[in-house]
C-alpha cells in the first residue's frame, strides 16, 4: 500500500465530494526550490538518484527480462549490480519503510511504527491513511491532520537525523519528489486547495522542513510557474509516476540536480493489490518510464557516466486467497469475549482493545490491565490463519506460532550471533521464527522470516503501550470491521519473505552496502556522497 498517497487522495476526494465544485486557484507564487536545489560541487561529481519503486519484486523483473520485455531493467541489471533479496523494514507498510530508509533505523528508533497505530499518550488510533471507510469513520480532517502535519512534524522521531539533515550539515545539496516521509533543514509549505476550505480545519498553508527541493503533488509543486504538472483531481492530484518523472526530466534538462534526490513511484502498487502480484503490465509500463528517464541524458550509458543511479522495491506482496477461500481474518470475531474499540469511537473506560490493522499484520492494544498479553495471544491462535503472535515482557520479546501454540523467547545482548553481527540469546523453540543456530559457533541464520528478531523487536518498541503484534500466514490479511481487504489480489505487512525481500539495483558505482537491508541504504548514501 501507499498510504499517504492514498490518504491524501482518499481524504480529499471525500471532502471533495461534500462541496459544490472545484475552482481553479491562482497561482501560488514560486518558491525556492529552483534556486536553491542545484549541487555546489564541481560539475564532474556523480549525484545520486534513487528511485523507491512500490511493490516493485525481483520475480517481476527476471519474468519480464526473459520474455524480452523490459529491456530498460535489462540494461540496468547487466550494467550495475543487482540485488534480489534486500531486507524491507517491518511492518511492510510504506510509511515504516521510507522512515526506515530516511533515518537508517528501525521503527524502534524512527518512532512511526505502521500505517495505523494506537497512541496511547493522546488515547485516539493514528491513521495515515487505510482505505475510505476508515478515513470517513475517523474523519478525513483527522487523518490529514495526521498524515501531512504529524507524520514528519511530530511522529517521525526528531533526535533521530534523516538523510536529509545530514546532507545539509554537509553543504551538500538533497531532493524528494512525492516522498512520504521527507523531514530536511530547509522551510517549504504545502498548500491545502481552495475548495477545501470551511470543509477542513487545516489551515491554508503549512510550514514544514524538508530538503533543499520538496515536490508532493498538488499540495507543494515547486514547477507550477515553470511547468505544466498532471496533478489535477483527474492525475490523482500528482501522486503519480508521471508526475515524479517529468519532475526529475525537469531537474536533468535544466542541469538542476542536487547531489542526492530520492524519487517515488507509486503506481505499480495499485495494480498489484488489484491483480496480485503475478501482475505484469505495471512494470512494462515501469520499464518504458525508466527508458525515457535515462535518455535525458543523451543514453542510458551517459546516464551512468554522469549519475549513481539506485533503483529499489520497498516491499513484496503475497497473492491473497479467494473470499470463498476465507482469505480475511476478521479479528473483532476472534476477540469477541472482549469489548473491541469500534472504528471512529473514542476509547472509554470500558474499552478492552483497539485494533490499528496494517493488511497483513496488526497492533492489538489491550487497555484492560485485568486481561494478560498471553491470554489474548491464545485468543488469535487458535485460528489456524494466524501465523505469529508476539509481545513485549520486560526485557525478554515473546512469539507464539499460530495453531500449534510453540513458543520462543528472545532478546539482545546474548552469545549468539547473525548474519548482521547482531548479538541475541534465544530460549525454547527456534523453528517459531525459523531460526538456525551452529551450536559450534553460535551463528544464528534466519529462514523464511529476514532479520525476524530486530524487525520483530523493533515493532514492538517502536512506541507506548500494551500491544500484541500479529501477522497472518501467506494467502491471508487481517481486518477489521472497516478496513479495506484485497481477496484474490495482493497484500503486504507481515515479516515473511515474500513480503520483506526487495529488489536493489545500483548502477555507475562499484561501491556496495555494508548490509542488504533498508536500514543500510542511508549510510550507504552518505559514503557515496561524503568524501572524508
Amino acid at each position: 500500500m501507499t498510504p499517504l498517497r492514498k490518504i491524501i487522495i482518499w481524504s480529499l476526494l471525500i471532502v471533495f465530494m461534500l462541496t459544490s465544485g472545484c475552482q481553479k486557484e491562482e497561482a501560488k507564487p514560486d518558491e525556492q526550490d529552483l534556486v536553491q536545489v542545484k549541487s555546489i560541487k564541481r560539475e564532474d561529481s556523480k549525484k545520486v538518484i534513487f528511485l523507491m519503486i512500490d511493490s516493485l519484486m525481483s520475480q517481476a523483473i527476471d519474468d519480464g527480462i526473459k520474455q524480452n520485455k523490459l529491456p530498460t531493467f535489462q540494461y540496468l541489471t547487466e550494467h550495475g549490480i543487482y540485488y534480489k533479496d534486500m531486507v524491507s523494514s517491518f511492518p511492510t507498510m510504506s510509511v515504516t519503510i521510507d522512515s526506515s530508509l530516511i533515518t537508517g533505523t528501525y521503527p524502534n528508533s524512527h518512532h512511526v511504527p505502521g500505517l495505523t497505530w494506537y497512541s496511547s499518550d493522546e488515547k485516539k488510533v493514528i491513521n495515515y491513511g487505510t482505505g475510505p471507510m476508515e478515513i470517513w469513520k475517523q474523519g478525513g480532517n483527522e487523518v490529514l491532520q495526521d498524515a501531512l502535519i504529524n507524520l514528519n512534524g511530530k511522529h517521525l522521531n526528531p533526535q533521530i537525523p534523516t538523510i536529509y539533515e545530514d546532507l545539509a550539515k554537509h553543504g551538500l545539496k538533497s531532493g524528494s519528489i512525492n516522498g512520504l516521509i521527507y523531514r530536511g533543514a530547509s522551510h517549504h509549505r504545502l498548500t491545502i486547495p481552495d475548495w477545501l476550505k470551511g470543509i477542513t480545519s487545516l489551515p491554508k498553508e503549512i510550514q514544514v522542513k524538508g530538503p533543499d527541493f520538496l515536490a508532493l503533488g498538488s499540495l507543494a509543486n515547486p514547477l507550477e510557474n515553470v511547468k505544466d504538472m498532471p496533478e489535477g483531481i483527474t492525475g490523482r492530484l500528482g501522486l503519480n509516476n508521471q508526475y515524479s518523472m517529468e519532475a526529475v526530466k525537469y531537474l536533468i534538462q535544466k542541469n538542476k540536480l542536487p547531489d542526492f534526490l530520492f524519487v517515488y513511484l507509486p503506481d505499480l502498487d495499485q495494480k498489484l493489490h488489484k491483480k496480485g502480484p503475478q501482475e505484469r503490465s505495471g512494470v512494462e509500463e515501469l520499464d518504458k518510464q525508466l527508458g525515457s528517464l535515462l535518455k535525458q541524458f543523451g543514453s542510458p550509458e551517459e546516464a551512468l557516466n554522469k549519475t549513481i543511479f539506485i533503483l529499489a522495491g520497498d516491499s513484496g506482496m503475497t497473492s491473497l486467497y479467494s473470499a470463498q477461500n476465507d482469505s480475511v481474518v476478521d479479528l473483532p470475531s476472534l476477540l469477541k469475549e472482549y469489548s473491541v474499540l469500534k472504528q471512529g469511537k473514542s476509547v472509554t473506560d470500558e474499552t478492552d482493545i483497539v485494533l490499528a490493522v496494517n493488511e497483513t499484520m496488526a497492533y492489538v492494544y489491550n487497555l484492560n490491565k485485568e486481561n494478560s498479553l498471553r491470554d489474548l495471544a491464545y485468543a488469535l491462535t487458535f485460528d489456524p490463519r494466524i501465523d505469529i503472535v508476539s509481545w513485549k515482557e520486560n526485557e525478554w520479546v515473546y512469539a507464539l506460532q499460530g495453531e500449534t501454540n510453540k513458543e520462543v523467547k528472545y532478546k539482545s545482548n546474548g552469545k549468539m550471533v547473525d548474519s548482521y553481527q547482531q548479538k541475541w540469546k534465544v530460549e525454547r523453540d527456534l523453528d517459531v521464527l525459523d531460526l538456525k543456530l551452529n551450536s559450534k559457533n553460535q551463528k544464528l541464520s534466519y529462514g523464511k522470516y529476514p532479520d525476524v528478531l530486530q524487525r520483530l523487536s523493533g515493532a514492538l518498541h517502536s512506541h507506548q503501550g500494551d500491544f500484541l503484534v500479529v501477522t497472518a500466514k501467506p494467502g491471508y490479511e487481517l481486518a477489521d470491521k472497516s478496513s479495506p481487504t484485497h481477496e484474490g489480489g495482493g497484500g503486504h505487512g507481515s515479516l515473511h519473505e515474500k513480503e520483506s525481500l526487495v529488489p536493489l539495483i545500483i548502477c555507475g558505482t562499484n561501491e556496495k552496502p555494508q548490509h542488504l537491508r533498508i536500514i543500510d541504504l542511508k549510510p550507504y548514501f552518505l559514503k557515496l556522497l561524503i568524501k572524508e
